[in-house]
């Protein structure tokens, strides 16, 4: 039988290993982190894997450990995800929305209608006629998104996405001025993308 602490550290692992922990979607599982963060972070170290917490956006998740200084890696436990280019394309630009609305001192979440991320990708995809094919484009890639836990769709708000502030530690400054840099030279060389 567990110990009310044992039990307390086992729930919270469990929590983080089913994905992110978001303090206003779980505040319970939350507490139990913020409590019971050192027995939890010395499990996780033990097959190398960190815990990332980020106080300030109230988001915690697991990623690998950097195992450059070992001789024999352990395998990984926190897979990679391969990205489609319509998927990391629409990550880099919410990244930027993101950064563009918290310099405008902006309180609370980024919200994004469906429509405006069409507009957001729309500059980016292969010129077509057949605007119905575009939107299932984007349509698919909202719903990958939000299956990889960067959008929300909310409640009684049909085509209404919170962008998850997690989107900030998978993609980070260096990430975004990089592909930014690498967009601009392509919306520079396929002029007409956006024919409005």
């Amino acid at each position: 039988m567990r110990t009310a602490q044992e039990q307390a550290v086992a729930t919270a692992i469990i929590k983080l290993m089913r994905g992110v922990v978001y303090r206003e979607a779980d505040e319970d599982s939350w507490t139990l982190l913020e409590r019971h963060a050192a027995p939890v972070r010395d499990h996780f170290a033990a097959i190398g894997v960190q815990v990332v917490v980020d106080d300030i956006e109230g988001y915690a998740y697991l990623r690998n450990a950097d195992d450059e200084d070992t001789e024999e890696p352990l395998p990984r436990l926190v897979r990679r995800r391969s990205l489609t280019y319509n998927v990391s394309l629409l990550l880099v630009l919410l990244r930027k929305r993101l950064v563009e609305f918290e310099a405008s001192g902006s309180e609370g979440k980024l919200v994004l209608t469906r429509d405006q991320m069409v507009d957001l990708l729309r500059l980016f995809l292969p010129d077509s006629s057949n605007e119905a094919r575009v939107i299932d484009q984007v349509d698919t890639t909202i719903r990958k998104s939000a299956e990889l836990g960067f959008l929300r769709q909310l409640p009684r708000q049909p085509g209404h996405w919170e962008v998850r502030r997690i989107l900030k530690a998978y993609v980070d400054a260096q990430t975004l001025n990089d592909f930014a840099g690498k967009l601009t030279e392509y919306a520079g060389a396929h002029p007409g993308g956006d024919d409005d």
